[in-house]
């Protein structure tokens, strides 16, 4: 069995602490989602397991096999523009792949230019295949292209868009398919089609996965492990992203309730110092230096709170925005076609549909920065817009955080009238009063996308426009803008791809097809994708199933088995909460938690197991 082990990593950006030694294990087959706040090191982490980066101090903290294979898919790609496709996608160090991309190359040369050279490189290319047995593999690297919407390998990459190229950098790591993956948001610039499949893919995968991902249905369906980055600190979950809220609950509450007590214990041990002691003894010394720890760690729990932003909007009129008669073609390409769209106040409209159909064109035709080709467009008198891009406005890298927002307003007034500060504002949206001060330049790309956000939030606008606003959003973020927009009294126009997102925040879906085809759907993306998801196949398969041989009764072991397999769940069941419980107080004990982990895959196994005995008894059951 690969396993990759990580022992005391410690790594320190500036004078912020992004891992104070941590140390993890990753069994293989491991699902695990990455989550934190952006700053706290998702991408660091990644990169540092990639061998692109190291820890600080001892080099060794990683241990792997000397064969053990890792493939990256970085946020940003650095594919040199004059590469081709076909070199790009099959660029891994999979042997099996190097002879499918030879062979792909020399088809691909024959087919542009038939001489006997070209001949005699495709005779070699295919004769290597055959030896190798490699057109399975050719077969699984094609299917993949294609499911990713990659058609055209003699292209250039300086041919590609930005999402283009995302999609052949994660073509590659999958086709080389390696011992671990690490994707850095593998589900950015993909449509529904391609992350369903996706999801799929990944759950069957034969290696480990190591994945930062904003998408929570994706992060629930995929993973069986989570770790959180918080505060230089790592802590496991054993389980999806539910099971993680569940216990990340308990973890902070648990962690408050040993402040309180700690709190408590201060004041009486600040009572007995202030009081004096007559005689200072080995014991009330003692006593002293307990008072002394006590008072250095006040203060040190600290939890990913839950803030609410409710900053005021200005007031909205009954018309906000109309399209009549709406037409825009670009590069011979139909956007929309005599389309008609009316936005009310407190519109919850959610965009969404194929990549390159005109959904960010939509945006920028009702933000002005585009105009019609023909049919007007009207905006309401009152209409305050704020449009959130893809790409944040110039950013000073030398201006500080809270200078920057203060450009905007030096106070912002909130929906009760009262006023709070711009540092007030900061510690609500997630940034901790000892980054107020930070350079710009030394922030993550999450974190100037999270402060650009911010800005726009507090010129108060009552028209909000946002375009993929959860690429670059971490999820407690994320769920903060969620909270706000529930309560935001203007109107709210979002195109996305995220269906947990789409789900929390849009009431009406417009699903651009392509060719200028728009569907109006009421009702939640989940829903309108179970809706296009056919099930012809699934029936005939069951028609065509051969009817099950039925067992008449039970025997008396069977009998026996089936009056205790309940209670035999719920007792597993049990144990493997109480593991977990104690898993979640052990800190950074390695040893401690390997051992807990060990049993949890026991218990989880014979579960399992018991679990399928259950429904073949229960079945025996119906069928009497």
């Amino acid at each position: 069995m690969k396993e990759l082990k990580v022992t005391e990593l410690y790594k320190t950006f500036g004078d912020k602490t992004l891992f104070d030694r941590i140390s993890f294990l990753i069994h293989e087959k491991d699902r695990i989602g990455l989550i934190g706040v952006n700053g706290t090191g998702k991408s660091s982490l990644l990169t540092i397991l990639a061998g692109k980066d190291s820890g600080d101090g001892d080099v060794s903290a990683i241990e792997k096999a000397s064969d053990y294979r890792i493939g990256y898919l970085a946020q940003e790609q650095n594919f040199s523009a004059e590469t081709l496709v076909l070199d790009a996608v099959f660029q891994g160090n999979n042997p099996l792949m190097q002879t499918v991309r030879n062979y792909e190359k020399a088809l691909l040369q024959l087919a542009n230019e038939n001489n006997e050279q070209t001949q005699r490189s495709f005779t070699l290319a295919e004769e290597a295949m055959n030896k190798q047995d490699a057109w399975t593999a050719d077969s699984e690297a094609k299917a993949i292209l294609n499911k990713l919407g990659i058609t055209t390998l003699d292209k250039k990459i300086s041919e590609l868009s930005g999402g283009q190229i995302k999609r052949v950098a994660l073509a590659q790591v999958l086709i080389d398919a390696p011992d671990l993956l690490l994707l850095d948001e593998p589900t950015n610039h993909l449509d529904y089609d391609a992350i369903q499949w996706l999801e799929n893919y990944l759950k069957n995968y034969t290696g480990s996965l190591l994945m930062v991902t904003h998408d929570r249905y994706f992060l629930d369906r995929v993973t069986n492990r989570i770790f959180e980055l918080s505060f230089g600190k790592l802590y496991e979950y054993q389980g999806n992203y539910e099971v993680y809220l569940v216990e990340k609950a308990e973890r902070d509450r648990i962690a408050v309730e040993q402040e309180g007590k700690r709190k408590q214990l201060y004041k009486q041990e600040l009572a007995w110092m202030r009081a004096g002691a007559k005689a200072r003894t080995t014991k009330q010394q003692a006593r002293i230096n307990r008072f002394e720890d006590l008072k250095e760690n006040l203060h040190q729990v600290k939890t990913d709170e839950q803030l609410e932003v409710n900053i005021a909007t200005t007031r909205l009129g009954k018309k906000v925005l109309e399209l009549k008669e709406a037409s825009y073609t670009v590069a011979g390409k139909i956007i929309l076609d005599h389309f008609d769209l009316l936005i009310q106040t407190k519109e919850r409209l959610g965009i969404t549909g194929k990549n390159g159909a005109g959904k960010s064109t939509l945006l920028n035709i009702l933000a002005g920065r585009l105009p019609l080709d023909s049919g007007v467009i009207e905006v309401g008198e009152t209409v305050r817009l704020a449009y959130y891009t893809q790409q944040n406005e110039a950013l000073d890298p030398n201006k500080r955080m809270i200078a920057y927002l203060q450009e905007a307003a030096e106070e912002v007034k909130q929906r009760d009238g009262s006023q709070i500060s711009v540092a007030e504002i900061l510690e609500r949206f997630l940034f901790p009063r000892f980054m107020h001060g930070t350079l710009i330049g030394k922030l993550s790309g999450g974190e100037k996308r999270r402060l650009y956000l911010l800005k726009l939030l507090i010129q108060q606008p009552n028209v909000l426009l946002l375009d993929e606003p959860t690429n670059d959003l971490d999820i407690a973020t994320l769920t903060v803008l969620e909270d706000y927009l529930q309560e935001f009294s203007g109107a709210v126009i979002t195109v996305s791809h995220d269906r947990y997102f789409l789900d929390k925040t849009a009431e009406k879906l417009l699903i651009f097809e392509g060719d200028g085809q728009i569907v109006s759907y009421f009702g939640s993306i989940i829903d309108y994708l179970e809706q296009q998801t056919p099930v012809k196949e699934e029936k005939i398969v069951k028609a065509k199933a051969q009817p099950k041989e039925r067992k008449k009764k039970f025997s008396y072991k069977e009998q026996k088995e089936w009056e205790t397999i309940e209670d035999d769940i719920a007792l597993l069941e049990s144990k493997i909460a109480e593991l977990t419980e104690e898993m979640n107080h052990q800190g950074n004990d390695f040893t401690k938690l390997q051992d807990l982990q060990k049993e949890i895959d026991q218990a989880e196994q014979a579960l399992e197991e018991k679990m399928l005995r259950w429904e073949y008894l229960s079945e025996i059951i119906e069928e009497n």
